[in-house]
């Protein structure tokens, strides 16, 4: 991959280790983009990923700075429920058919149990985009009302890839700081509580890195980490 000019200036630059304050001033000083750039999180984690998989959500308290669009499943006073809550699009067999003619234009989708099975059929379309409903993330359930707001609110899903990394946006270049270190703190909180049972290891939290939409990644202190969870 072929960077520019300015993001090897600012690897040059770029120190060892931050803290997470001072990660964040570096990508706020350092962004001089004409758009907003979001700022994402990278997390290594310290288990075999062929034998564990993490999985979650988390409520970040500030959003990303992004209002996604919801898509809901359900019917009767499940969907009046969802439309009350700011849903996008509620409904049930005429989404299926849009989905199935190519419409994505959405990113997360809301269910009640009772329509999961023909959800399932789309697993193949779904899946790989992280957008089958799910009970563990918060998205399967007869709480649709809530499931929507949260999503609204900020709430993103995290997912381990085959490398044992997971990534997640936790606001915006544009956000103060107290903000996005609050998002990064409840992340890493999130991550954290979705540690497997099974995982006994010391670093579950191998490496952490910041960086913003145009900038390199900067590499946490495990300190600073500890710090923010016990925040």
């Amino acid at each position: 991959m072929k960077h520019s000019k300015r993001f090897k200036e600012l690897k040059e630059k770029i120190e060892e280790l931050y803290d997470i304050s001072g990660a964040i001033k570096f990508i706020k000083k350092s962004s001089t983009s004409k758009f907003d750039e979001t700022i994402e999180i990278a997390v290594k984690l310290g288990i075999d990923p062929k034998k564990e998989h993490v999985r979650g959500a988390s409520s970040l308290p500030h959003g990303t700075g992004k209002t996604k669009r919801v898509l809901v499943f359900a019917e009767g006073a499940k969907a009046k429920e969802a439309e009350d809550a700011g849903a996008d699009f509620v409904g049930s067999d005429d989404y299926l058919k849009k989905i199935e003619g190519g419409w994505l234009d959405f990113d997360a989708i809301v269910a009640t149990p009772e329509l999961m099975p023909k959800i399932s059929k789309f697993g193949k379309l779904l899946g790989p985009r992280g957008l089958m409903p799910n009970p563990k993330i918060g998205t399967l359930t007869e709480d649709v009302g809530k499931a929507v707001q949260e999503v609204k609110a900020g709430k993103v899903e995290f997912k381990m890839d085959k490398g044992g990394c997971l990534h997640s946006p936790v606001g915006k270049v544009s956000f103060p700081e107290n903000k996005l270190q609050e998002n990064i703190a409840q992340f890493l909180k999130s991550v954290w509580s979705a540690k497997p049972s099974s995982a006994k290891v010391k670093n579950y939290l191998k490496t952490v890195y910041l960086s913003s939409t145009m900038g390199p990644g900067l590499k946490l202190d495990p300190k600073s980490i500890d710090q923010s969870l016990q925040s």
